[in-house]
């Protein structure tokens, strides 16, 4: 049952699912051609999380706007972060001084939420997925009521 959905926006969208307990389930990444294809699409990416409580969305502008309208409809509590407020929190300072060094770092971190939830592991992982993932399993350890088991360690 997944109660959390953790979205880094953007037309390649990644995404992690997150049990009750705060167990990384699942994960991807996947594009979209173009804003009305995505928009399209968040009614049907929703509908397939029936028990959803939680989406948490990383970023803003005008593609923060669909998802929150639908989670609306449909009941959901939605949370929206930056970027910088969740690696304040999981990535280290030298981690967090470059782009790239913030996305290496996510990446390795990621993998570490992975092994230790036994979702399955990637053959490759996305730097937006990577973001999804370490969203949701902030998210998570903020939540009432979720196990730290996934919550990442520095």
């Amino acid at each position: 049952m997944i109660r959390l959905l953790a979205i880094d926006l953007g037309l390649r969208c990644g995404w992690a699912a997150f049990a009750a307990e705060g167990r990384l389930v699942a994960y991807g990444s996947r594009h979209f051609a173009n804003r009305t294809t995505l928009r399209k699409a968040i009614p049907q990416i929703l509908h397939g999380y029936p028990d959803l409580a939680l989406l948490v969305i990383e970023g803003g502008g005008d593609l923060f706007i669909p998802w929150e309208k639908e989670a609306a409809r449909r009941g959901v509590a939605v949370k929206q972060v930056m970027g910088e407020d969740w690696r304040k929190t999981l990535l280290l300072p030298y981690q967090r001084r470059s782009g790239a060094d913030a996305k290496a770092a996510a990446d390795g971190l990621a993998r570490d939420v992975i092994e230790r939830s036994g979702a399955k592991r990637p053959t490759s992982l996305r730097h937006d997925a990577a973001e999804a993932i370490l969203v949701g399993a902030w998210a998570s350890a903020l939540s009432p009521g979720s196990e730290s088991s996934t919550s990442p360690s520095r």
